[in-house]
């Protein structure tokens, strides 16, 4: 059965050029190239779009008789968006989805003057999350993910990038990317692996003997199951060193693992340089990297992913240089960082601290949470992230008749339905 929407508003299609790239610079405020005006309809064939055209001539030609309202008739499933606009589905392209515990009491810790660090040297942080993780069963790793997973699908989220991390350990670390496979084939949303056995040094392990586990051990058991597509590493001081970080990205790289990397977060320790020099997807956190390395980055096709949630809730901030990348044509994306800290699976709350915040218009913020991250995740002839004939229905429906709208609700779902390859998968309220 093809599906067509009707009576939509305005439709942010995001197609402009080659949609395997990122949209950059001061093109991606051209509003007009990017988004279709109120008055057209989607014709849906086979989980693809088959037309977008004005929503009259849409009528005419394939249903004559529908008179309104939401039916299944003559081979056809109808939508009426009501004039409500059509968005992307919302891709979130750095997200920690399965790990276990409660680190709700490290706030006040912050509040009290401790740093990121510091609760970490008190037995907090990561190496928390690792034991809570560690005691848990797959099947209760399994029932948490695929819960989040349901909640990021309902804020729009139609494609998902998740991370191991918190079990820094073969066994644990396996375990973390097995259920993520779970939950990705149990679930119309595209989940990708990444393993990040390199999130921290594990109680009881010495710095060295852990980089040789990693190499020797984690890393050849995590290709020969095939259980990621990337490795990540926290490069930052008091966690993974430059040089270290370089070492487990290049013997991954000897496996055929590409990389995404937790680089710049604290300070500008040259991480992002580095993942540009390494052939990196992505770049993820960038808070502190350079201008000359952001340029790089953009250069040698290395995404750069700020993750605006992490300094609000670490009560820093936000002082992200998203301006100066538009200003400078540096391509970049937006992503949750969904993880024990940030517990938030909401991309148009990402997408509200941006525009709320850090005054980037809404389109902008879109196409960062869209397009852009598509590029880094998927493989060219499977790309996401806009709307246009032959394109993935991957698509939302907002609350607001125009596309600006998908990030102005902090605190209320934007969202009314989500599909993906054509198919609704989630409907928050009725039309």
């Amino acid at each position: 059965m093809s599906t067509i929407i009707v009576n939509c508003g305005e439709i942010a299609h995001l197609s402009t050029g080659d949609t395997t790239k990122p949209i950059s610079g001061h093109k991606m405020l051209d509003k007009e190239s990017l988004v279709h005006p109120k008055g057209n309809a989607i014709l849906i064939k086979n989980g693809k779009i088959s037309l977008i055209d004005d929503n009259d001539a849409i009528l005419d030609e394939y249903i004559p008789w529908y008179v309104g309202g939401n039916i299944s008739k003559n081979g056809y499933n109808i939508i009426d968006a009501d004039s409500k606009a059509i968005i992307p589905g919302l891709v979130d392209s750095h997200n920690h989805l399965v790990w276990s515990g409660d680190r709700s009491n490290e706030l006040s810790l912050r509040q009290a003057g401790n740093s990121y660090l510091d609760i970490a040297k008190l037995g907090g942080g990561i190496k928390k999350t690792v034991q809570s993780t560690r005691n848990s069963s797959f099947s209760e790793l399994l029932s948490k993910a695929t819960e989040r997973l349901e909640i990021a699908i309902t804020y729009g989220t139609t494609a998902l990038e998740a991370k191991s991390g918190y079990g820094l350990c073969n066994e644990t670390e396996e375990m973390i990317l097995k259920v993520i496979s779970s939950v990705e084939q149990n679930s119309n949303c595209k989940v990708f692996p990444t393993w990040l056995g390199a999130h921290d040094i594990p109680e009881g392990k010495s710095r060295k003997g852990y980089l040789e586990e990693l190499i020797h051990e984690q890393l050849p058991n995590i290709y020969k199951n095939k259980l990621a597509k990337w490795v990540d590493v926290f490069c930052e001081p008091g966690w993974f060193t430059i040089d270290e970080t370089e070492l487990i990205v290049k013997a991954s790289q000897e496996m055929g693992l590409s990389s995404r990397l937790h680089v710049d977060e604290f300070v500008d320790s040259g991480g992002l340089s580095l993942a540009a020099e390494l052939g990196s997807s992505s770049g993820d956190h960038v808070a502190f990297s350079s201008d000359e390395s952001r340029s790089l980055a953009t250069k040698l096709g290395t995404m750069q992913t700020f993750l605006p949630g992490t300094p609000y809730v670490l009560g820093k901030e936000i002082n992200l240089p998203i301006q100066k990348c538009i200003d400078e044509s540096w391509n970049f994306s937006i992503a949750t960082d969904f993880n024990p800290n940030y517990p938030s699976l909401s991309m148009p709350f990402v997408g509200s601290l941006l525009s709320h915040r850090l005054n980037i218009n809404p389109l902008v913020s879109l196409i960062a949470s869209t397009r852009n991250p598509a590029t880094s995740l998927f493989d060219l002839d499977q790309m996401r992230g806009s709307l246009s004939i032959g394109s993935p229905a991957d698509l939302n429906i907002i609350s607001s008749s125009f596309i600006d709208g998908w990030c102005q609700t902090p605190g209320i779902n934007p969202i009314i339905k989500t599909m993906i390859d054509g198919t609704i998968v989630n409907s928050n309220k009725s039309i």
